[in-house]
């Protein structure tokens, strides 16, 4: 494979990204991380009443156990997420994939809490195996998640909460003989910034290498 041809680059001090007007410091440091996995969030209150929204924040911990992260912003205004999370222990994980692009990303809006994003985007709470959070049915690939704990960032004030798979369920057409998912085939979106969504094509797998 050739190598890339090198480009001029822009340069931005730490002091250029203070003296910024916000919206272009948002969208020009959220799409400097690269790009994201995109996920649904689904969740149940106490009362039952039904909670999704998307969240670009999920991150692999560990395989075993099985652990995922995932961040919260500040809990500075109401975050019907993360209460029905600490309420009830559960939640689950969905990936977007093409097909629910634009129902997913309706989510982002913010709706009353006693209004189901469910309802709002046309997407289905679909409940399986005793498990007490809704996932989304149309999603090729969900995990049941149960909470273990969070942590405070104290230079900004967001959340980093951890959980355990309980359940995952995955489209059988995308597993590999060898357990991996190949995303790709299952149309599995990811994001850059917070509004760019991508669809990814599959290069080549490379070989596990250990020094």
């Amino acid at each position: 494979m050739p190598m890339p041809i090198m480009t001029e680059k822009i340069h931005w001090s730490s002091n250029d990204l203070t003296q910024m007007d916000a919206k272009h410091r948002i969208h020009l440091i959220n799409s400097a991380s690269g790009y994201k996995s995109a996920n649904l969030i689904g969740t149940r209150s106490p009362n039952g009443q039904d909670n999704l929204a998307v969240f670009s924040s999920v991150i692999h911990m560990g395989s075993q156990p099985a652990v995922f992260g995932f961040l919260l912003r500040p809990a500075t205004v109401p975050r019907h997420t993360w209460s029905n999370i600490l309420a009830t222990g559960v939640y689950t994980i969905n990936h977007i994939h093409l097909p629910i692009l634009e129902a997913a990303h309706q989510t982002s809006l913010k709706f009353p809490e006693d209004v189901s994003e469910f309802e709002a985007t046309g997407l289905c709470a679909e409940m399986k195996g005793g498990f007490a959070a809704p996932y989304v049915a149309e999603s090729p690939v969900q995990m049941g998640m149960k909470y273990l704990s969070h942590y405070e960032i104290k230079e900004n004030g967001t959340i980093l909460v951890v959980g355990q798979v309980e359940h995952l369920y995955a489209d059988s057409q995308i597993v590999a003989s060898d357990g991996w998912l190949q995303l790709d085939q299952a149309q599995t979106l990811t994001i850059n910034g917070l509004d760019g969504y991508a669809l990814p094509a599959l290069i080549q797998r490379m070989p596990y290498e250990k020094i």
